[in-house]
């Protein structure tokens, strides 16, 4: 089986945990995204990890996990990763492997990062780690991959502060290079698991362009970015949170009032952690957006949802939720792709009451409130799409599953 997790809204839904939670019963992790601009959590008996470019799956000894060739790979962060990896008692010699074709950042990529989107008319926000500059590199096709790092002729193309920076990492990037289409044919019969980075409302073309990623967030990038063909993916599922953040710019209709909603937008974000695990800034909260998941389901063919941050409203009297938007006075139920109008839509909301009990102790579906479960219902009814998984805290086994993503 050949399960893809992408996150459903702007990112940082929770995919690092429900990776980490499902790769229990995967043999092999594949990152197929993104580079170190992402920030995947993960808290195992009390102890929390910040992953950045390494699949969340390392946390297992038995696995193996691939860096893909969708990725861009900054070796200087990789390998400071790695290190806080073995500090922290996880052996990952052996079991790291980087695609072929895969593509590199240089140093220099973070200030050209930081100038260019300072000299916009319109700030994206980037978070400055030359990831934008890499995957530019890469389509303007001047880029460099870690296949090229023994090609002579390419390698003469750089001098300077860029020579003495590969020289100090491309013996080790070597020997964790692996051609992957080769791999992913030759395990092709195991449990595998594809682990995206950033949203489905960021990628590249299906997101709120021009404020997104420049990678492949959607589900269509698992087979991109790890050499194999969308025949060969059994099952999609998309993470979600039970309220909606985003970080940078862009548009968001269902962000919370500063002036209004201040307290709410406060509460969320101080009892959900929303602050940004690579950068530290505060991300921006607003009420789940309906329109937008619906949307992100329908360009992903998700198979399954997945819940997280459910525990968050547990002391709230009342829930709220977008299931449209008001533009110029016109309801709209579908996704804009004009940012003008998405910055226009006001959200329309629907009310939900609240379960006033903690669920962390819950460990199946049944035995959440009735409150809860109605929520949940009415996602899967607006959606068209189940929810089959629930996440109820940070730590690995405060999740239950109601359809087992490795049966077909």
């Amino acid at each position: 089986m050949k399960v893809v997790i992408i996150g459903a809204q702007w990112g940082d839904e929770g995919k690092g945990k429900i990776v980490d939670y499902l790769a229990e019963n995967a043999k092999y992790v594949v990152r197929y995204s993104g580079g170190p601009n992402a920030g995947h959590t993960i808290v195992v008996d009390g102890k929390q990890f910040a992953l950045h470019q390494v699949p969340s799956g390392i946390l297992y000894s038995d696995k193996k996990v691939y860096l893909g060739a969708g990725m861009v790979i900054d070796p200087e962060k990789l390998f400071k990763e790695l290190d806080m990896l073995k500090e922290n008692g996880i052996n990952w010699e052996g079991r790291v492997f980087i695609s072929d074709r895969a593509q590199l950042i240089l140093p220099k990529y973070r200030q050209m990062d930081k100038d260019r989107d300072s000299q916009r008319k319109r700030p994206i926000g980037t978070t400055g780690s030359g990831i934008g500059i890499a995957y530019s590199e890469k389509s303007h096709r001047d880029g460099l991959r870690l296949a090229d790092l023994d090609w002579e002729e390419k390698m003469a193309e750089f001098d300077g502060e860029d020579k003495e920076y590969l020289d100090k990492y491309k013996d080790k990037l070597i020997e964790m290079r692996v051609d992957l289409t080769k791999v992913m044919w030759e395990v092709r019969k195991e449990n595998i698991l594809f682990e995206g980075a950033q949203g489905a409302m960021l990628d590249i073309d299906s997101g709120t362009y021009p404020y997104v990623s420049s990678g492949a967030s959607c589900a269509a990038g698992a087979a991109t970015g790890c050499g194999i063909g969308p025949h060969d993916l059994d099952k999609i599922l998309g993470v979600f949170k039970a309220y909606q953040t985003r970080v940078g710019n862009g548009p968001m209709p269902t962000e919370f009032n500063n002036e209004s909603e201040g307290e709410l937008c406060q509460y969320v974000r101080d009892t959900g952690r929303e602050y940004g695990v690579t950068t530290g800034r505060a991300r921006r909260c607003g009420y789940l957006d309906l329109v937008a998941l619906r949307y992100a389901c329908r360009t992903n063919s998700l198979d399954g949802l997945v819940l997280t941050h459910l525990d968050i409203y547990d002391a709230m009297e009342q829930i709220e939720a977008c299931v449209a938007y008001d533009i110029d006075g016109k309801i709209v139920t579908d996704f804009p792709a004009n940012v003008d109008q998405m910055n226009r839509a006001k959200p329309i909301l629907e009310k939900f009451k609240g379960w006033k009990k903690p669920l962390k102790e819950i460990k199946s579906y049944k035995k959440l409130p009735k409150e809860a479960r109605d929520y949940i219902e009415f996602i899967e009814e607006y959606t068209g799409v189940p929810v089959t998984i629930v996440s109820v805290g940070y730590e690995r086994d405060e999740t239950f599953i109601r359809s087992n993503p490795w049966k077909k």
